[in-house]
């Protein structure tokens, strides 16, 4: 009778400490994923037509929250930030001037001039299917930018609102998980130089 009260007491210990052990892996592992969507990769889901054709209304990116830390954003990357005009809002755009630069907007045509390029130079963009006809010259300031969405002619941005602080910007594009036909490391990154 005794050996049978202390197996069922070393089996409710054991059940009680597996169940502990199972919740500290769950709380840690919970922990951990708040940790890395707060300060490492963040979803986020495209709502709206400003970057198409680039992209979509329901494409869904994971935002690269860490390397904007070690190093500047760069001439189209493709960015994620908090929207000067409603900070409570995240829009998704192009880079398109670095602080120092001088965007030139004529028509279709965008001409960076800045000290490496006193004479300037045309942004190349056959990607673009959806243009504009504005004429606007702006000198972005340092610790700014200059964005633009991929639909120059239904766009919300720069052009708009004035340059984008840097400490606004929350990441870039990494991956573009949906639509899986799509699925695409740093999507819509090009290089203009």
């Amino acid at each position: 009778m005794e050996e049978n009260i202390s197996q069922i007491t070393v089996t409710s210990k054991s059940r009680f400490r597996i169940f502990l052990e199972n919740v500290s892996y769950i709380g840690t592992a919970v922990v951990l994923a708040m940790l890395v969507q707060q300060f490492v990769i963040r979803p986020f889901v495209v709502n709206g037509s400003s970057m198409s054709p680039t992209l979509e209304t329901g494409n869904y990116l994971l935002i690269d929250e860490v390397t904007y830390r070690f190093s500047g954003p760069e001439r189209g990357d493709v960015v994620v930030f908090k929207a000067p005009p409603e900070p409570d809002k995240y829009f998704i755009k192009r880079i398109i001037g670095l602080p120092g630069d001088t965007v030139s907007i004529n028509g279709q045509i965008v001409t960076i001039t800045n000290k490496d390029n006193p004479e300037g130079f045309t942004l190349s963009e056959p990607f673009i299917t959806h243009k504009s006809s504005d004429n606007i010259v702006v000198k972005v300031p340092e610790d700014q930018y200059f964005v633009m969405g991929d639909n120059r002619s239904g766009s919300y941005d720069s052009r708009s609102w004035g340059t984008l602080p840097k400490e606004d910007l929350r990441g870039r594009a990494l991956i573009r998980l949906l639509p899986i036909k799509e699925i695409d490391y740093l999507p819509g990154k090009v290089n203009y130089e």
